[in-house]
């Protein structure tokens, strides 16, 4: 089921500040401190362009896998893995064909080694580290290491100050929204589970961050 933000943000309550897009000053510092940590690292101005970034880094042939990403629907991502022509394995077609839920569960865990995984964060600190958060652990699972390749599409609206401030988005933006989207597509609530804190990555050209200059996801 396709759901965006503006599907549920109304029964939510954020902490709005942690929502807002900065600007070009704090973009460009946030830039420098992720490439300084070993990120590479490309900004875009709208999902159109984001797409198109994504198409141009993964080649024919490679095996492509996503966690899932209210971003990635937002600039419509998923809908070009599943319908589009793009010459990639597509893993998540391969998964929810499987009738079987144990085979389907052992498919989902092998495509976290998939060539490419794509996702996003639920924080980014200007200071350069990323946070993100799930329950199960099957959108993050990838990123460390698993993944030959991953790509984090990432909205400016979640560009934060510090560390400590993307802790406090987590908690107070991106968590209020998921619970209402997982009520609202799954019937039960959510929790940070799993989180993760992304501080550096030290395989060079693995991990790509495309900070788009939109209010996109959570």
């Amino acid at each position: 089921m396709s759901q965006q933000k503006a599907d549920y943000a109304d029964d939510a309550e954020i902490e709005a500040e942690l929502d807002e897009l900065p600007d070009d000053d704090t973009v460009a510092e946030t830039v420098a401190n992720l490439e300084e940590r070993g990120f590479e690292v490309v900004v875009v101005d709208n999902g159109a362009e984001a797409l198109d970034e994504i198409e141009s880094r993964i080649p024919a042939g490679v095996s492509v896998m996503n966690g899932h990403s209210t971003t990635l629907e937002e600039i419509g991502f998923d809908e070009l893995l599943s319908e589009g022509n793009h010459g990639w394995e597509s893993l998540p077609d391969q998964i929810w064909s499987i009738d079987d839920d144990a085979e389907r569960q052992a498919a989902r865990r092998e495509s976290q080694t998939a060539d490419y995984f794509l996702g996003s964060v639920n924080a980014v600190a200007t200071t350069g580290e990323l946070v993100a958060a799930d329950l199960s652990g099957s959108r993050i699972g990838a990123y460390p290491f698993a993944a030959g390749n991953v790509v984090i599409v990432t909205g400016t609206n979640k560009v934060v100050p510090t560390l400590d401030d993307a802790f406090d988005r987590l908690e107070s933006v991106a968590y209020p929204l998921e619970n209402e989207r997982a009520k609202e597509a799954y019937g039960v609530e959510s929790a940070i589970a799993k989180q993760l804190v992304y501080r550096r990555e030290p395989e060079e050209g693995r991990t790509t961050v495309v900070l788009v200059r939109e209010q996109l996801g959570y």
